[in-house]
């Protein structure tokens, strides 16, 4: 019998990567987790997708333990779980949290919030978010329409976990990917700015320009890019409202 037949939970990890400097507050090492239910067009990990297939199988104690590891460059930092979709794995996250809890760890959660309507049934989650210090929540569209059409999913798993958010006043940052002709209009960008500036406990609003580092990954995978030939976007190139 291997550990992962022993243990409660256990995950499946697609890739650690150290000194991440993008991914909440001060030098994270980043976990991405297997698994996303959503095939946003802009997606940079694809790898990521299949729930059952690729990374590596991990015990709460054995992922606790890699991550320990780098705890000295992580002083001022911590840990940030990503994906994928990292709620599809709450449970396994939230025994791993609690190790990293105890050795003094902050913890970030990077999702977009696509498990179910009813997160709060989620086995695990609750107890992932009494365990995390901040949640990077990825806004993709302001209207259900517009949402279903960037990702090819339901945006009411996203307004039920912000609710759940809202109601555990958990501090955030909202993040919004920009694209060349998906998204980067004026009139666009306010839609996302007024449904964040309705959102509690939020301390940044940022908005991430579109970059095409994943496009390769696609053709290792032999999957169609979405966004062929659209080109990487600046910050300088994003068109926010003039009033912004």
């Amino acid at each position: 019998m291997n550990a992962c037949n022993r243990s409660a939970e256990c995950g499946r990890v697609s890739a650690i990567e150290t000194m991440g400097l993008v991914d909440g507050p001060g030098v994270r090492t980043v976990v991405f987790l297997q698994g996303c239910p959503l095939r946003c067009k802009y997606c940079h990990n694809p790898e990521t997708w299949d729930p059952q297939r690729g990374g590596t199988v991990y015990t709460p104690e054995r992922l606790a333990k890699s991550l320990l590891r780098y705890k000295s460059y992580m002083k001022h930092g911590g840990v940030t779980f990503s994906g994928g979709e990292p709620l599809l794995q709450a449970a396994f996250l939230a025994e791993a949290s609690a190790l990293l809890k105890e050795n003094g760890i902050h913890i970030c959660l990077d999702t977009a919030g696509a498990v179910s309507e009813h997160p709060e049934r989620v086995p695990g989650l609750l107890e992932l978010l009494d365990r995390t210090d901040l949640v990077l929540l990825d806004l993709k569209a302001a209207d259900p329409a517009r949402y279903e059409e960037i990702t090819g999913g339901r945006m009411e798993p996203f307004l039920a976990f912000l609710e759940l958010l809202q109601q555990k006043k958990k501090r955030l940052w909202l993040r919004s990917v920009i694209v060349p002709g998906i998204n980067n209009e004026p009139k666009e960008i306010a839609a996302l700015q007024r449904f964040g500036a309705a959102i509690k406990y939020v301390d940044k609003i940022e908005f991430l320009p579109y970059h095409t580092m994943g496009v390769g990954k696609y053709a290792a995978l032999g999957i169609e890019y979405p966004l062929k030939g659209v080109p990487a976007l600046s910050e300088e190139e994003i068109h926010f409202p003039k009033n912004a």
